[in-house]
Parts: C-alpha cells; sequence; structure tokens
C-alpha cells in the first residue's frame, strides 16, 4: 500500500541536527494520519507521500518548516517568587505571551537560568531556530479507519486512546505540531 491521505503511516526516524548531531532516536516508531492533519511536520509527510513499507531516507527541515526560527521576544525574567518551589533549570510552564493579542495561545515555557532572585523563561521551543535532519524508515502502511479520519489522529497502539483507560496503551512517539511561520 503507498502513502497517501488518509493512511496511517508507522515510521523508525532518528533526529540530528544539521551538523548530524543526534538529538532523538525513535524508541517507538512514529504513528500519524497522513494528510495534512498536521500529526507531522508537513515537510515530512511531503517526503513520504506516495511512498511504500521498507521506503528510507534522509530529509533536511529548515526552521520555517520545523519549530520555526528563535524569537528572542520569547524570552522572558520573571522575579523568582512568582513561581512555585522547588524550582530548577529544564521546569516548564504554561504561560502567555506579552503581547496585545487577546487571541494568543498559551506557550510553554523553560527554565533555562536561575540567578538570585530572578529566573529566566524561554518560549521558544526547544528545536526553534533549527535545521533537523531526520532519518526515515517506513515500516508500516494501513488504510486509516472512519473513526480515526473522523477525529484526525492514529487510534490504537502507538496512537491516542479515548476513554477510561487512555493512559494504559503506550503512546508512542510522535510529532505533533503547528509549525510556526
Amino acid at each position: 500500500m503507498k502513502i497517501a491521505k488518509n493512511t496511517v503511516v508507522t515510521v523508525d526516524y532518528t533526529l540530528s541536527d544539521a551538523q548530524g548531531d543526534l538529538i532523538e532516536e525513535s524508541r517507538d516508531p512514529m504513528v500519524y494520519l497522513h494528510g495534512g492533519y498536521e500529526n507531522t511536520l508537513p515537510k515530512i509527510e511531503e517526503a513520504l507521500d506516495g511512498k511504500e513499507v521498507g521506503f528510507e531516507d534522509t530529509i533536511q527541515v529548515e526552521p520555517q518548516d520545523a519549530f520555526g526560527d528563535y524569537d528572542p521576544n520569547l524570552v522572558k525574567i520573571e522575579p523568582r517568587g512568582r513561581l512555585p518551589t522547588p524550582l530548577e533549570v529544564g521546569m516548564q510552564f504554561e504561560g502567555s505571551p506579552e503581547t496585545e493579542d487577546e487571541d494568543e495561545q498559551p506557550l510553554i515555557f523553560t527554565v533555562t537560568d536561575i540567578a538570585d532572585d530572578k529566573v529566566v523563561l524561554d518560549g521558544n521551543h526547544p528545536l526553534a531556530g533549527m535545521a533537523l535532519r531526520f532519518t526515515l524508515k517506513v515500516t508500516e502502511v494501513r488504510a486509516a479507519t472512519e473513526e480515526e479520519i473522523a477525529h484526525e489522529h492514529v487510534h490504537g497502539a502507538h496512537g491516542h486512546h479515548h476513554g477510561l483507560d487512555e493512559d494504559d496503551g503506550e503512546a508512542g512517539d510522535h510529532f505533533s505540531t503547528h509549525p510556526v511561520h
């Protein structure tokens, strides 16, 4: 079966920076619903469209097609007292960017530095501003179910689960993104 709109694609992958330094290697495969549902990066979908099980390739995705350019305006310095304790570098908090746009979506801010009574929070995605290399190997392709198409994501093994037992299955690695332009 060829990868096309409304197929479920299973891919083993490695993610490196443009210099080839490993960032992540999949423990579980990435499983996504193909066809523009924003379940993976559009450039990955583009590279896999029309391919079959066994296809392997390495693609480079530029920042504008991945997690956007690094925006220094998304770095905030906050008083330490405004954040909970204990506080460590790497902790993440949801917050709003400081803009006039009331429709602006909340961001995840990561603590990048703690100094005396100040904390540096970065609202950029950790991979923002980076060109990324994905080594991809297609291991499975199947037709999506009507329910998966209606919900716009994969269900079952390595996909999303609905209901009370949602945490019982392994979620699998996936890139669920909304690229910044």
